[in-house]
């Protein structure tokens, strides 16, 4: 890619749109040859990565032949050669009729310059956890997911409101080499104590 911002949307498209030899022509002309992938199912090992990850894009199709997809936003750090790529995707498994999941994700892509080109040397797939369980429990398993996500935000309140006083402790106590004291932070940091105690 010579414009990895204005090129990453047709390369994605042709990863998980296009036939088979468009699908393994993009992976040899933009990934390195020893591209690594990541994604919470699967990954590839060190040696003949560019080689898993074909076959991983392969299966990918074969589960869902069509696939719905839309680059949403996409963001380069070019000092870090690293690619952000917010997608939305609908995903329908061939082996479950009339199931769509829709999921959204962000793909972090590391990049390496070679000949004035920037190429794939790493895709790690980032996707919440109501996000990709759709994938393994396509009915329920997104809801279950939150309902437990939100068990755990009630018992970080109630933690909260129940040892407020060791926060306090730990605020006064520890505190980490080279931070600064904020002006006017204890008066803030009782403001809030009083608002915690009186919620």
């Amino acid at each position: 890619m010579e414009n990895p911002v204005d090129e990453i949307s047709g390369v994605i498209h042709s990863l998980t749109q296009d036939p088979t030899p468009q699908q393994m022509g993009t992976i040899e002309n933009y990934f390195t040859p020893n591209a690594t992938f990541t994604h919470p199912f699967c990954r590839t090992l060190t040696s003949n990565s560019k080689t898993q990850i074909i076959y991983i894009y392969r299966w990918y199709k074969i589960m869902s032949p069509n696939i719905d997809i839309t680059i949403k936003s996409v963001a380069f750090d070019k000092q870090n050669l690293t690619l952000y790529v917010s997608i939305s995707q609908v995903f329908k498994l061939f082996i479950i009729p009339f199931y769509k999941a829709p999921v959204s994700l962000v793909t972090l892509l590391q990049l390496e310059r070679r000949d004035k080109k920037y190429y794939i040397a790493n895709q790690n797939d980032l996707y919440q956890t109501d996000e990709f369980v759709k994938f393994v429990a396509p009915w329920g398993g997104a809801l279950l997911v939150q309902l437990w996500q939100l068990m755990a935000t009630l018992f970080c309140v109630l933690g909260v409101w129940l040892l407020w006083p060791l926060g306090v402790l730990f605020d006064l106590v520890v505190r980490p080499e080279g931070t600064q004291k904020v002006v006017g932070g204890r008066g803030k940091a009782k403001e809030l104590e009083q608002e915690i105690r009186e919620s």
